[in-house]
């Protein structure tokens, strides 16, 4: 469920376009009436806005922000404008060859999406760079970390919830071994059935795991991978169990110590606040005994702050 409140009744994209027109005329920009509107209106509405923006004043709407916002506002709105497909494979482009590779925003783009959504945007990555996202995953990452980004990308899943319980437990001894670092295959097997079995399969592989030999298997990958290999096996597992508090940790991650890690932050918040931020709020809270918009609020500021707080609703 989305978090983000869209008004009873919604101004037309007109009226809208004609207010965000009038915030940007003088010197600067009135961006409490940018973020009053952008803010709430869903992707759908947002389309239409900037369709008529350009109609009614022949100007690009996300350039114009471009040009009249700063800092980690403007990031976060031009993130938000575009529809999710797209969003996704501009965050996986910036995050494989910007000046430094985010792999864990690669783990968190490719690995927490569904096929559908995946086979999306590959087209679209590749309609919008001119170039396949596989081929820059190869140049980006390395070893295991890359054998698997790409096991992902290209294998077809089943997403139903039926499982095999005799393959759930031939899984669980096959992993059984890998781990033990037995044999040099062992990472290729571990690699197959962490891509190729569904999130059902995987929560179940969980559980046998533990009944069967007594110990998590997430320790276990933990205790036997290393680096981004180990952080995308994990993020798999996670959020074939609960990507609710996959999404609950990476934001506590973010906010807390010293410092905000302001790209994650505004990612998740941007790409799940009209998915399933409702559930990561609860999950937040539940884990942390602290609300994710208070975390938000006391590590933000300014229109900013404005921005993530309308995205994430409520105080609750």
């Amino acid at each position: 469920m989305a978090t983000m409140k869209i008004p009873m009744t919604v101004p037309s994209p007109r009226v809208d376009a004609e207010q965000l027109f009038k915030a940007f005329k003088g010197r600067g920009c009135d961006a409490s009436v940018i973020i009053n509107i952008l803010a709430h209106r869903n992707a759908m509405q947002r389309a239409l806005i900037e369709q008529e923006y350009e109609t009614k004043f022949s100007d690009d709407l996300r350039k114009r922000l471009q040009s009249e916002l700063h800092g980690h506002l403007k990031k976060a709105l031009l993130l938000w404008m575009p529809e999710a497909v797209e969003r996704d494979a501009s965050i996986l482009k910036q995050a494989l060859r910007g000046a430094v590779t985010d792999h864990k925003a690669v783990a968190e783009i490719i690995c927490t999406r569904s096929g559908s959504q995946l086979r999306q945007i590959k087209q679209v990555y590749l309609n919008t760079f001119g170039v396949r996202v596989e081929q820059d995953v190869e140049s980006e990452a390395s070893g295991n970390h890359k054998r698997v980004l790409l096991a992902y990308l290209n294998t077809t899943r089943y997403e139903g919830p039926e499982i095999d319980d005799k393959i759930v437990e031939n899984d669980a001894r096959v992993l059984k071994k890998a781990v033990a670092r037995k044999h040099k295959s062992d990472d290729q097997t571990l690699i197959q059935i962490f891509t190729d079995r569904s999130r059902t399969h995987l929560v179940a592989l969980r559980s046998t795991y533990r009944s069967m030999f007594g110990k998590e298997l997430g320790k276990a990958i933990r205790d036997e991978t290393r680096g981004n290999f180990e952080h995308v096996l994990l993020t798999i597992l996670q959020c074939a169990e609960n990507s609710s508090f996959y999404f609950a940790k990476a934001l506590r991650k973010s906010v807390k110590g010293l410092g905000t890690d302001d790209t994650a932050l505004i990612r998740m918040v941007v790409t799940r606040a009209e998915v399933d931020m409702h559930y990561i709020v609860s999950e937040y809270r539940k884990r942390y005994k602290k609300t994710l918009y208070n975390a938000v609020q006391s590590d933000t500021s300014g229109h900013y702050k404005t921005f993530l707080l309308s995205l994430l609703g409520p105080n609750v």
